[in-house]
C-alpha cells in the first residue's frame, strides 16, 4: 500500500496531503519518529492513529528493566528510570542511557514502560527501529500479530492481545468507554411493569467491565499484553507497553517475569536453550492466568444465575443472561486471538538462532523444545475455549428454561381462558334456551299482530307452545339429566314418559325402604322378644 492502512484517508485529495518527509540524521532523529525511520508516514496518519496524541497527557514515564544473561540467570539489578517529558535533562540522560550498549553477556533484556509519554514512544521507537504499528495497535487496543524486516540474523515480532482479568471493586477502575449502566431487579417486583430501560440501557458493552453482584466484590476488566521484540544474535530486547489505566501495572509484570528465573522449570529452560523467545513466551502465560481467574468467577455467578431461574421464575434474569452471553462471545474472539498469537511464536523460529555460534544440535533442539512449550500453552487455551462454550451453554440452557418456563405459564393461563369460555358457552345456551321459552308469546303478539285480550287463548297457546318447544330442545341434546348419556333416538324422543316413569320407580322405592332408624327400632324389637 502507499500509506499505512487503516490510517490513510481514500476520500482525500493527495494534494491536501502533507508529502512524504525525508529520511532525517543526526542526533535530533528521534524527535521526528516516526517520519524519521517511516518516511511513508505522513502526519495525517499519524494523527489520525493517535499514536502520539493518546499519551500526550502522561507527565512521567516509569520504564523498569531485567536481563537474562548467556547461563540463564538473572540480573538481580533491575534498573528504574523516570523521565519527566517536561525535563530535558531527564529525555537527554535516558537518550544516552539507550546509547550505551549492554554487557555482551546479556542474551536478552526486556523493558517494561509505565505510562507511555511521548518522548519516551518516540526514543524507544528511534533506538530499536520499532514499526510504528506497534505503537498504533498498543494505544487503541487493536489485537496484532505479525513479524517484520526479518533478515539473516534478525527480526522482530510484536503480539498485541486484549485479555480479561479480575479486578477488586475498591479499585476504581479507569473506563475506556462510557459505561452503560444497568438497572437490577428483584424477584419481587412486578412482572406486569414495563422493564424500564432507556435507549442507553438497551445497549449491551461488551467493552466496559462487567460488574457481579456485591458478594463476589470483583469485577472483570479488560486488560492489554502488547510486546515488541527484537531478536538478534547479540543481545534481543523486548518492549512492553503498558497503557494509562488501571490494567496490569509495568512493575507488576516486571516482577513476574523476572520470578520465572527463580522458577526451577524455567530456568532449566533459559539454560538449556540460548533462544530469546522463550522470555517472552514466558510473559504470555501470564493473559492465561488472569483468564483461568476470571472464568473461575463467572462459573460461580452463572450457578448462582441458574438457581435464581429455577426459584423464581424472572423474566427479567433474561437480560442478565443475554448481557453474560454478550460478554462470553466476545471473550471467544479475545481467546481466539490469543490463541493465534501464542501459534504465530512458535511458527516463527528465531533468526537469532542462526547464529554460526550456535551447533546444528543446539539448534534443532531449541526449535523442538520452542514448539513443546507453546502447545503446552496452546492446550490450556483451547481448554479455556472450552470451558468459555461450557458457561455460554449454561447460559443458553438457562435462557431456555426461562422461556420454557414462561411458555408453560402461558399456557396454564390460555387453558384456565378456554374452561372460562366454555362455561360462559354454557351459560349463554341456557339463556338462549330460556328464550326460547318465551318465544311463543313473543311469536304470538309479533307475527299475528293482534292484542291478547283473551288471557285464557293466550294461557292455553302459549303453555302448548312452551311445552313443545322444550321438549323439542330436550330431545335434541345429546347428553342432558332427563336421560342417559349416549341414549337412542327412541329414548330421547320420549324422554317425558321414561322420566315419569324413572321418577315414580325412584319414590316408591325410597317409601318402601325402611329408613337406618326404623331398621335399628325393628332389630332392638326382635332382641327383646324371649
Amino acid at each position: 500500500p502507499s500509506a499505512p492502512w487503516p490510517w490513510m484517508k481514500f476520500d482525500v485529495d493527495s494534494s491536501k496531503v502533507q508529502p512524504v518527509s525525508p529520511s532525517l540524521s543526526g542526533d535530533s532523529k528521534w524527535c521526528r519518529y516516526p517520519q524519521s525511520l517511516f518516511p511513508n508516514w505522513t502526519w495525517d496518519q499519524v494523527n489520525r492513529s493517535q499514536m502520539l496524541t493518546k499519551c500526550s497527557d502522561n507527565e512521567l514515564s516509569t520504564i523498569f528493566k531485567i536481563g537474562v544473561f548467556d547461563d540463564g540467570s538473572f540480573d538481580q539489578h533491575i534498573n528504574t528510570h523516570t523521565i519527566d517529558r517536561d525535563d530535558a535533562t531527564d529525555v537527554r540522560m535516558y537518550w544516552d542511557f539507550l546509547g550505551t550498549a549492554p554487557p555482551s553477556n546479556v542474551r536478552v533484556q526486556a523493558l517494561f514502560v509505565e505510562d507511555m509519554t511521548l518522548p519516551v514512544i518516540q526514543m524507544l521507537g528511534t533506538k530499536y527501529d520499532v514499526e510504528p504499528f506497534f505503537f498504533t495497535s498498543s494505544v487503541n487496543w487493536i489485537p496484532s500479530m505479525y513479524e517484520e524486516d526479518p533478515k539473516t540474523l534478525e527480526d522482530h515480532i510484536t503480539v498485541v492481545i486484549p485479555f480479561v482479568r479480575t479486578l477488586k471493586k475498591d479499585q476504581q477502575p479507569v473506563i475506556r468507554t462510557h459505561p452503560v449502566r444497568v438497572p437490577t431487579f428483584t424477584s419481587t417486583e412486578s412482572q406486569e411493569k414495563p422493564l424500564p430501560y432507556t435507549e442507553e440501557e438497551r445497549i449491551i458493552d461488551t467493552q466496559v467491565p462487567l460488574s457481579l453482584p456485591s458478594k463476589y466484590n470483583e469485577i472483570l476488566v479488560q486488560d492489554l499484553l502488547s510486546l515488541h521484540m527484537v531478536r538478534k544474535p547479540t543481545t534481543s530486547t523486548i518492549i512492553s507497553y503498558h497503557p494509562s489505566l488501571d490494567g496490569t501495572s509495568a512493575k507488576r509484570l516486571q516482577t513476574l517475569a523476572h520470578r520465572t528465573g527463580d522458577s526451577v522449570y524455567w530456568s532449566n529452560i533459559y539454560k538449556r536453550s540460548k533462544d530469546p523467545t522463550f522470555l517472552f513466551l514466558a510473559i504470555l502465560w501470564y493473559a492465561l492466568y488472569a483468564w483461568d481467574e476470571s472464568f473461575e468467577v463467572l462459573f460461580l455467578y452463572i450457578s448462582a444465575l441458574e438457581h435464581k431461574v429455577l426459584q423464581f421464575n424472572d423474566i427479567k434474569l433474561t437480560r442478565e443472561l443475554h448481557k453474560l452471553q454478550a460478554h462470553l462471545l466476545y471473550y471467544q474472539q479475545l481467546l481466539r486471538d490469543y490463541l493465534r498469537s501464542v501459534e504465530f511464536v512458535r511458527d516463527s523460529p528465531s533468526p537469532a538462532m542462526n547464529d554460526p555460534a550456535i551447533s546444528e544440535a543446539e539448534r534443532e533442539d531449541s526449535v523442538q523444545l520452542l514448539r513443546t512449550e507453546a502447545d503446552t500453552l496452546i492446550s490450556e487455551i483451547k481448554r479455556l475455549i472450552r470451558q468459555r462454550e461450557m458457561l455460554s451453554d449454561r447460559l443458553e440452557n438457562a435462557t431456555q428454561l426461562t422461556f420454557a418456563t414462561k411458555r408453560i405459564e402461558d399456557t396454564k393461563a390460555r387453558r384456565d381462558l378456554r374452561e372460562a369460555t366454555m362455561k360462559d358457552s354454557a351459560s349463554i345456551k341456557q339463556v338462549t334456551y330460556l328464550s326460547m321459552v318465551f318465544l311463543p308469546a313473543a311469536y304470538l303478539t309479533n307475527v299475528f299482530r293482534m292484542p291478547v285480550y283473551e288471557i285464557v287463548i293466550y294461557t292455553e297457546v302459549t303453555i302448548v307452545l312452551t311445552v313443545l318447544i322444550s321438549w323439542l330442545a330436550i330431545t335434541v341434546q345429546q347428553d342432558s339429566s332427563f336421560f342417559p348419556s349416549n341414549s337412542g333416538f327412541i329414548r330421547r324422543t320420549f324422554w317425558p314418559f321414561f322420566y315419569a316413569i324413572s321418577t315414580v320407580k325412584e319414590w316408591f322405592g325410597s317409601a318402601g325402604r325402611p329408613s337406618r332408624h326404623d331398621t335399628r327400632s325393628l332389630l332392638a324389637f326382635d332382641e327383646e322378644q324371649p
